[in-house]
């Protein structure tokens, strides 16, 4: 059994995960992170579109029998929340069509890229390990770090024995090695 830590933002306490399997066990193969994502996306679209067909109608009908439209915050309420819920499912239907189009035999065999489990040594000798996910499953706490955050995009196509240079939102920079790497190939 392994003990695997992992950092928290500057400034936070450093949370310890126990893990059965070694850092291996945090991450998962790419079909199923896809899939995982994927069916999330599709049942938050299957209930925004149960609340757009069946309720907002029922809502804007309701405020509608009020009175004056113009002036009916029930009514301007409803008919917002639909534009919203609207936008919200346009945005998931395009995100999953971007997402089942991935080419997922692009991703670098000995590089970090998407679904990379990766060590790093901090200047200070603290080991930390991230594992880089699509920014919907990002969670800091777990080490699950976007591809798109300022980490992960510093991470990207590096190898083992890289340095690396972080410049963080608050302009501060981190100076890590890249220490260990697990591909999503490896698995």
């Amino acid at each position: 059994m392994a003990i695997i830590i992992y950092a928290l933002p500057a400034g936070a306490a450093t949370r310890y995960f126990w893990s059965r399997h070694g850092p291996s066990s945090i991450s998962a193969t790419i079909s199923g992170v896809k899939e995982r994502i994927l069916k999330k996306f599709e049942d938050e679209i299957a209930q925004l579109d149960k609340e757009l067909k069946t309720e907002l109608p029922r809502e804007i009908k309701l405020a509608r029998e009020l009175g004056d439209l113009r002036e009916n915050a029930e009514y301007q309420a409803a008919k917002e929340r639909q534009r919203l819920v609207e936008s919200r499912i346009s945005l998931l239907q395009k995100r999953v069509s971007e997402i089942q189009l991935m080419n997922l035999d692009k991703i670098p065999k000995d590089k970090v890229g998407f679904g990379s489990t990766v060590t790093l040594m901090e200047d200070n000798g603290q080991t930390i390990v991230y594992q880089l996910v699509m920014p919907e499953d990002a969670n800091v706490d777990e080490g699950l770090i976007s591809t798109a955050s300022p980490i992960g995009r510093a991470l990207l196509n590096r190898e083992e024995g890289d340095e690396v240079v972080v410049r963080t939102p608050n302009g501060a920079e981190r100076h890590f090695e890249v220490s260990k790497l697990i591909t999503i190939h490896d698995e």
